[in-house]
Parts: structure tokens; sequence; C-alpha cells
């Protein structure tokens, strides 16, 4: 994007985890932070008490005078159009009112509402691994599997801001049943806690420390150990059938992979690129590359200001 001199966005992260929130520049530095622990298993007002205390934070800053925007991304499932969101580790929040809510707290801002997979992909697409690509899906492989597209240069949003939520295609069609309601999807073969519950069931055990986690189970696949390698084997095919699809569809050339078990490195990317070979075979869809994101933790806040930004017609076009 073109930097403007001077227009700032305030972006807002939220997840089950944490609520973040920080001042970007039209370069995409992060001039002023403020973070809490995301109250999750209160009741909504308390929730949103913690969105406002990090909003109080950045307003309080001598940069506030000159934030043109509020870019929120927030785990979904988030409805763009009505404003509102539900995250699914969020229990208080169901049909939440978010943009309402902030825009009471923000003097007549206009904020902008996308889910974190977009978010993510809005960064990525701005100053990370799929910048200058007219076409990418980027995505979120962590606890869940989400993502986002950029066409024809343009973040796509859809019209309810989940547009690209690669993690509930079904790539496994009589699979396991889905949170989500349906059977096979990526989210439920890729998502790293079911990385390591498969390779729990398959004999692999965890060291003196206990630890159960995705990373775990990596660390077990690069000394050799045959369930946590098959267990990334699986996830690795699930992930590149998700992507030859989304490939075949709508002619991405890259697609970017972050998040936490994208940590594994090449226990992931050496078999999804193998795999991805078998599934993305016609001619248009054999050329899409596989990158790591480039971001990391930053990925939510700078996205959350580059998709309102883009929307919005600040700092010029990417």
């Amino acid at each position: 994007m073109h930097t403007v001199p001077g227009e700032l966005v305030a972006a807002l992260d939220i997840g089950g985890t944490k609520i973040a929130a920080a001042l970007v520049d039209g370069g995409g530095r992060l001039l002023v932070r403020a973070q809490q622990p995301t109250p999750a298993r209160e009741d909504a007002a308390t929730v949103m008490g913690t969105v406002v205390a990090v909003l109080d934070e950045l307003a309080a800053s001598a940069h506030w005078p000159r934030v043109r925007a509020v870019g929120i991304g927030s785990a979904g499932p988030v409805d763009a159009l009505a404003g509102t969101v539900s995250p699914v580790n969020v229990p208080g929040w169901r049909g939440f009112p978010l943009v309402a809510e902030v825009s009471g707290r923000v003097a007549g801002l206009p904020v902008v509402l996308v889910g974190d997979g977009v978010a993510m992909t809005a960064a990525e697409h701005w100053q990370g691994a799929a910048r200058g690509r007219a076409n990418a899906l980027c995505m979120v492989v962590s606890t869940g599997v989400g993502g986002g597209l950029v066409l024809d240069g343009r973040l796509h949003t859809g019209p309810t801001g989940n547009a690209g939520h690669i993690g509930h295609i079904s790539v496994d069609l009589d699979g396991d049943p889905c949170p989500c309601g349906a059977r096979g999807c990526v989210e439920r073969i890729a998502s790293g806690p079911n990385i390591a519950r498969r390779a729990l069931e398959a004999g692999w055990r965890p060291g003196p420390d206990g630890d159960t986690s995705a990373a775990a189970v990596a660390g077990a696949a690069g000394a050799g150990d045959p369930a946590a390698l098959a267990s990334f084997a699986r996830a690795a095919q699930a992930l590149a059938a998700g992507i030859a699809a989304t490939a075949t569809l709508v002619e991405i050339e890259v697609a970017v992979v972050g998040g936490g078990v994208a940590g594994a490195g090449e226990i992931l990317f050496a078999p999804l690129r193998e795999r991805l070979r078998d599934y993305a075979a016609l001619s248009f869809a054999s050329g899409v590359e596989v990158l790591p994101a480039r971001l990391g933790s930053d990925a939510g806040l700078v996205g959350a200001a580059a998709a309102a930004a883009e929307e919005l017609g600040l700092w010029g076009r990417p």
C-alpha cells in the first residue's frame, strides 16, 4: 500500500487466549500496543470490558488523534454484514454486536470486521509471503484451521467476512464428524489437537514432561517416531487436498501457511508439497507454490489494520 503520512488504523486482534490492540501506520509498523488475557469463560459484558480496556490504552496515546479507522480481526464465526461475532472458544459471545459496541466507543470512526483468517491473509498479502501475488490462499493451522483469499490483487472477504475458510472443506467424505456439523473437514485432520490425538491413538507416547501438543509430536517426528511422522503425513495430505481444491476453483498461485503447526517446518512442508503434486494435477493448478508465513504473532493486528485500510481506501491500494 502507498503510505499517506500521518494516517493510522487502530487494530484489534480478538481470540480465545488474548485480546490485543495496536496503532498501525501505513508502513505496517505497530506504534502503540496493548494486550490483556481474554476472560473467555466470563459473560459478554466482561469480555467487552476487556476490549474497552485495550482500546482505552490506545486512546490515551498521543498518536490517537491520527487514527482514521478501527480494524477488527476476530476468531469466528463472524458476520461482517451484521457486525456480529460468535467465537467458538468465547461462549459468552454468540451473535455479539461487536461492531456497534466498538463504534460507540470510538467517536464515529468507521469500524471494519473480518475473521482472523482473513486478517492473517491481509497481513501476508501486504507485508508477508504473499506480497506482490495477485491470487493467493493464506492459512492459519493451529488449534483450528482458518484462511482467507486474495483474488485479482484484492482481499476477497465474501459477504459475511468468512471467504477462504479452508478448514471446513471436506476432504474425507465419510470421515470423522467435525464440530462444525460436517464430516472429514481439513480442520478435523490437520489442526494441532487432531495431529496429537491421531499420534496418541497410533501409539506415540510423550516424553517425561507429558507434553502432548502438536509441537511435541513434531519433535518426535523429527526424531523418526513412525506414529508422529504418520500423523503429520495425514495432516499434510488433508492440507494438500484443500489447497488443490482451492487452486482448481479460483486459480491461486501461492498458498501461504502459518500458525503454530507450521512451526514444525519441513516435518509438515515436505509431505505437504509432495502430496500437493498428487492432488493439484490440472495444468492451471499444478504450479501453486506453498510458502511459510512470515509475520508470526503480529499478523492478526497488521492484517486487521490492512483489511480496514483497503476497504476504506486509506494508504492507497495494495
